[in-house]
């Protein structure tokens, strides 16, 4: 049986404003992830500087917790074999000018301060990232179409 793993997805207010929600769960799902939770959230400034402490001390760090409290966000845990890695893949590099057509960032942005998305880039901090945004846990299930999926 296949090591299943998490990471956490969220798109970005610039995501949710231009309609690219549905989109972007289209690709994780056509993957073959399983969606474990989903919150759509307007996130105070406080949390915020909690999720992105790691990027404090960064001169674009104030700009980035005003961008991302300035309007709603939608957090997703997803699970898998490599979903972190992939996912990463899949959502493309953090400057979408060397972002690849196909991914995320390469078919829906332009600037790096409109990225549309973040996504876990470790197992260590997908758990911190689920921890800190799902503190009540997430759904356990499986997909019935799991054996055609994994091993």
């Amino acid at each position: 049986m296949a090591t299943m793993e998490q990471s956490f997805i969220m798109i970005k207010p610039d995501g949710v404003q231009r309609g690219l929600v549905g989109e972007i769960i289209a690709r994780f799902e056509k993957k073959g992830f399983t969606l474990k939770g989903l919150r759509l959230m307007q996130i105070e400034k406080s949390f915020a500087e909690k999720h992105y402490a790691d990027l404090s001390a960064k001169p674009f760090f104030g700009g980035l917790v005003e961008y991302v409290t300035s309007g709603p966000v939608v957090a997703m845990v997803w699970e898998g074999k490599g979903v972190v890695e992939t996912g990463r893949k899949i959502i493309g590099a953090t400057n979408p000018a060397a972002s690849a057509p196909g991914t995320i960032r390469g078919d829906f942005a332009i600037d790096v301060g409109r990225n549309v998305i973040h996504g876990s880039d470790s197992v260590d901090n997908a758990k911190k990232e689920i921890a800190l945004w799902f503190p009540d846990g997430v759904v356990d299930w499986q997909k019935s179409v799991h054996p055609w999926i994994y091993e």
